[in-house]
């Protein structure tokens, strides 16, 4: 991403911006909700460093897998568990080969899932952490329909004592999973405010981002909600020098005071570790959480 240049007045603003939001960084917005967590999705990309290396930034206390094609990540789960760091292990995604048509398939993914990520230890399955065991399982589900069996794979999942979340699309309800959310085995929704959709919150816009957290939160009482957001969506050009502050104000002093009213906010969940590293993004974040 190319970095931006500004006209001179709106240089100064953003110096006038950036001097408040440092000096009240630790402050937050004034009648916020602080919880101080945040979910990171690592994985996707080989630049973004190891998993270990994620977790001892200090800055996350949730780590979602989203892919695990690099080495050594069954020790570094142990040792991101070790720091009291939950990892968790990320299902579905942006294909459009997957599906869980029937009750047959959602009892063998979730004997799958079981036996060879989580606590499981059947002979002749694989398992490719070893005999390291993730702290459960985030439904990120972007194909197939209202009629899919993912609230049968919730059940069986968390009769075997498995933490369960997700992360829908903004737009509410997300149709693919409203089923399985509505069996409220679900402890927290990361709602994803990023992408294509018109609920993203992109560049500073809270253009329909605050109906939609309303309606997630207010479905879904009992469950922790976080606002999930994407470092590579947030403004920040990449290899910004100094504070990163100024570029988020719109997140500052909008939508955290808006969204941080709900009383089961939980958190932000940051998009993804590659970006967040790129920029900074978390750094800031973190403290406004």
């Amino acid at each position: 991403m190319a970095s931006r240049r500004c006209p001179r007045q709106v240089d100064v603003a953003l110096l006038a911006v950036a001097f408040v939001l440092v000096s009240g960084l630790a402050a937050g917005p004034a009648t916020a909700k602080q919880t101080n967590q945040v979910t990171v999705f690592w994985g996707r990309n080989k630049d973004e460093g190891s998993l270990r290396e994620a977790c001892d930034t200090g800055l996350y206390t949730t780590v979602i897998i989203s892919f695990y094609s690099l080495s050594g990540v069954g020790a570094d789960i142990k040792h991101c568990q070790s720091r009291g760091i939950l990892v968790l292990l990320s299902i579905g995604g942006g294909g459009h080969d997957y599906s869980l048509p029937s009750s047959q398939s959602a009892e063998d993914v979730a004997d799958n899932l079981w036996n060879a990520h989580l606590g499981g230890r059947r002979r002749g399955v694989y398992r490719p952490f070893g005999d390291a065991a993730v702290g459960g399982i985030d439904f990120y589900i972007d194909n197939g329909g209202a009629a899919d069996h993912y609230d049968e794979l919730a059940r069986r999942l968390a009769r075997k004592g498995v933490r369960l979340t997700a992360s829908p699309r903004c737009g509410c309800p997300d149709r693919r999973v409203d089923r399985a959310l509505q069996t409220g085995l679900f402890e927290r929704i990361h709602v994803r405010f990023y992408g294509d959709d018109k609920c993203s919150f992109k560049n500073g816009s809270t253009w329909g981002v605050v109906e939609e957290w309303n309606k997630w939160t207010a479905r879904y009482p009992k469950t922790e909600v976080y606002l999930g957001l994407a470092a590579a969506e947030s403004g920040v050009p990449d290899g910004a020098q100094g504070t990163i502050a100024v570029y988020l104000k719109y997140l500052y002093y909008l939508l955290l005071p808006e969204v941080q009213k709900a009383r089961n906010y939980g958190g932000v969940m940051v998009w993804d570790r590659y970006e967040d590293k790129k920029t900074g993004y978390s750094g800031v974040v973190k403290g406004w959480a």
